[in-house]
């Protein structure tokens, strides 16, 4: 679509992003108001306007005449009369205009029909006297209400019984003798009068029957062209009667229609990608655009809701509010097929917040539990409000809503395109669908939006360490986890940078409760070091990296996961660099334990992982680690030891914590059962209240309880 190419450029990154910078000027926001203009003409109807101007001015009207401009609500009625307007003002006395859903009421409809036509009448010297007879020939079809003390045509001087005295004396006259003045004083005129109905569809059924009476009433006086627009539809059930079509009634009183044409189109189509252009022009952030998915989204979801320039109108209103109120937070594609969805389709649209799992739940997250029927029910009460609008909602599905295809044609998507999904601001992520409906961000796209910026910062370790240390430690975490989202755009130049602080933010993290399936931080900080480190592809350049990294790292823990991850250690290696290189990683690691000092020990995050790997694992030509049996290293020790088995019941959503010691490694590294209970001994007597359940648990075990491997007790 060559419009949306002139607001796009392309992002400094990968995907596309609209520059703002190219679209600087006033935007112009098109209210729903008529063309009044030719220059304004967008649909290229003004000759077929004037053709229709001079087929009014060239009918015989020694009887009067009726013209119908037919079409349905937004075919452009009102525009296609007023491109036709300069040329009835100039081949006839005066062009009149009523506008009677300004009115309600049968009798102030009755009484402000005459009202208005003698009021513009009466201000033309030349057709003064005309408007006098028609004021007096009105005045016998209504009643004394509608006594006209304002306006345009009334001296304000007058005094009100003397109107009154004067309408009263006119009405003596009997309505015969006003209607034979009426026609003489139009039979006298050299050209015609046209007046002008507009908008009688608007009406109720009661008011479209008056209006149509009147009309009747006065059709046949001479030299007077009434040109009425309306809906056709709307006017024949309105004028129906028992036994009688409503299209018979109107075709006793319209002597010439004109059905609006139908707009071309690639016309149509036209108006609405200039009008989506325009509207867009000053919103400074619109998002990720899609170029490859727009075609479709148009063709199968916008365009079918669209039908005429007055949609179009209200669409584009729409549009520049709503992307404004995001600021590129959705996709901008995305954004354009839901937004014509909430103008044109609003049951559809008040349904979506209770599809949003439907929609949006990918195939494996109901692994465990079988599939979720209310996610395929969501889904078809979508389908079902649509009505005779089911095919864009159903290409709506499709197209924006990836996962929810299993329930319409069997295709299945799983929970590893949500980082893609989330990346480019798709509303097939639950995140980003919720804030397009609520407009309030979760805590889940609050950490993507703050990982953007962390990603932005990778290659230089100063900016990211600051930006990082900067945020909420609660939210920490979950910005680091979401830099998985970027691993397909890592480079090797963020690689060292990165791996240095995220390893030295481990300690930082603070404890928190977990799920059944959630990693521990230090994991979360792995995986998406492992993925800045494989992004090298190449042993003797990751073996180089490592060792650039290594000396940056702060704790032993840090360069113990850094070096298992590109070893070759059973079920947590990967074999990034030679077989010799992790072995000299390893050796070289182990001194470093075995030369540091009690003090720097205690301060580990990883102390029991550290001393086992630094003491299991040493080479026959190495000394023995030699562990302080300091109570505060016992202590220290017991803490790393300890962690939470986590089980849930089968159909409960409950969460239940059991809490462990790895007793067998604390016998191993205090020297057997008998050693560890010396240990221990006397360890109540100095401890703080914050580890007395450690300590009771640790009691426990001394005194022979060991868990069963199928229960929590």
């Amino acid at each position: 679509m060559s419009w949306i190419r002139k607001i796009c450029s392309r992002r400094k990154t990968s995907s596309e992003k609209i520059d703002s910078a190219q679209r600087r000027g006033a935007a112009s926001i098109t209210a729903d108001n008529p063309v009044r203009a030719k220059e304004d003409d967008a649909l290229g109807r003004v000759t077929a306007a004037t053709n229709f101007a001079e087929q009014v001015l060239s009918l015989d009207i020694s009887e009067g005449s009726v013209v119908g401009v037919l079409g349905p609500w937004g075919s452009g009625k009102t525009s296609f009369i007023n491109l036709a307007r300069q040329r009835l003002i100039s081949g006839s006395l005066a062009v009149l205009d009523f506008n009677p859903w300004m009115f309600s009421g049968t009798e102030q409809l009755v009484e402000s029909f005459f009202v208005e036509l003698s009021a513009q009448l009466r201000l033309r010297p030349d057709l003064a006297d005309v408007g006098r007879d028609i004021e007096a020939y009105g005045e016998a079809f209504s009643g004394l209400g509608w006594l006209p003390l304002v306006g345009p045509w009334v001296e304000r001087g007058r005094a009100g019984s003397k109107v009154l005295s004067e309408i009263l004396k006119r009405r003596k006259e009997g309505i015969g003798g006003r209607r034979t003045r009426v026609e003489q004083a139009l039979e006298a005129l050299h050209e015609p009068l046209v007046v002008i109905v507009d908008d009688i569809d608007r009406l109720t059924t009661s008011e479209i029957r008056d209006i149509f009476k009147l009309v009747r009433l006065t059709a046949n006086f001479p030299n007077v062209v009434y040109v009425l627009a309306f809906d056709r539809v709307r006017v024949e059930q309105a004028l129906a009667e028992q036994g009688i079509p409503g299209r018979d009634y109107l075709e006793k009183i319209i002597q010439v229609g004109i059905d609006m044409p139908a707009v071309p189109a690639e016309v149509l189509n036209r108006q609405i990608f200039q009008a989506i252009d325009e509207t867009l022009r000053e919103v400074d952030d619109l998002g990720r655009f899609d170029e490859t998915l727009w075609p479709d989204i148009f063709m199968d979801v916008v365009r079918p809701l669209i039908g005429n320039m007055r949609d179009v109108r209200r669409y584009a209103t729409a549009v520049h509010g709503t992307a404004r109120e995001l600021a590129g937070s959705v996709a901008l594609v995305d954004m354009l097929a839901l937004e014509a969805v909430r103008v044109f389709l609003p049951d559809v649209f008040r349904e979506l917040p209770r599809a949003v799992d439907g929609l949006t739940t990918t195939s494996d997250a109901g692994y465990w539990g079988g599939e979720h029927p209310h996610l395929k029910q969501e889904v078809d009460d979508l389908l079902g409000v649509a009505g005779d609008r089911v095919e864009p909602v159903r290409a709506m599905i499709e197209r924006l809503f990836p996962a929810a295809q299993r329930h319409l044609n069997g295709t299945h998507y799983g929970g590893q395109w949500k980082n893609r999904w989330i990346l480019e601001r798709r509303v097939a992520h639950e995140d980003v669908l919720r804030f397009y409906l609520e407009r309030t961000m979760s805590h889940g796209l609050q950490a993507f939006q703050e990982a953007e910026q962390a990603w932005l910062r990778m290659s230089d370790r100063n900016a990211l360490d600051t930006f990082l240390r900067s945020l909420s430690r609660e939210r920490l975490e979950d910005v680091v986890s979401r830099l998985e989202v970027y691993e397909e755009q890592f480079s090797e130049r963020q690689v060292v940078p990165a791996s240095v602080v995220l390893l030295n933010l481990v300690p930082d993290l603070p404890e928190r409760e977990r799920g059944m399936f959630e990693f521990g931080a230090s994991l979360v900080i792995g995986r998406v070091v492992y993925r800045l480190i494989r992004v090298l592809n190449d042993p003797e350049a990751t073996e180089a990296t490592v060792r650039t990294i290594l000396p940056e790292l702060t704790t032993l823990s840090a360069k113990a996961q850094l070096i298992t991850m590109v070893g070759y250690r059973e079920g947590a290696g990967h074999k990034l660099v030679s077989e010799a290189a992790a072995d000299e990683l390893e050796r070289e690691w182990r001194q470093q334990v075995r030369a540091a000092g009690e003090e720097s020990l205690l301060a580990e995050w990883d102390l029991l992982r550290v001393l086992l790997m630094a003491r299991r694992e040493v080479a026959p030509d190495e000394p023995t680690l030699e562990i302080p049996a300091s109570r505060q290293m016992t202590l220290a020790l017991l803490r790393s030891a300890r962690s939470d088995v986590r089980s849930q019941a089968m159909g409960s959503r409950a969460v239940r914590r059991s809490p462990r010691l790895s007793w067998g490694v604390l016998e191993e590294l205090c020297g057997g059962d008998e050693a560890l209970k010396r240990r221990l001994e006397g360890l109540r007597a100095v401890i703080s209240e914050d580890d007395a359940e450690l300590i009771e648990l640790a009691e426990r075990y001394v005194d022979g309880w060991r868990p069963n491997e199928f229960s929590d007790d």
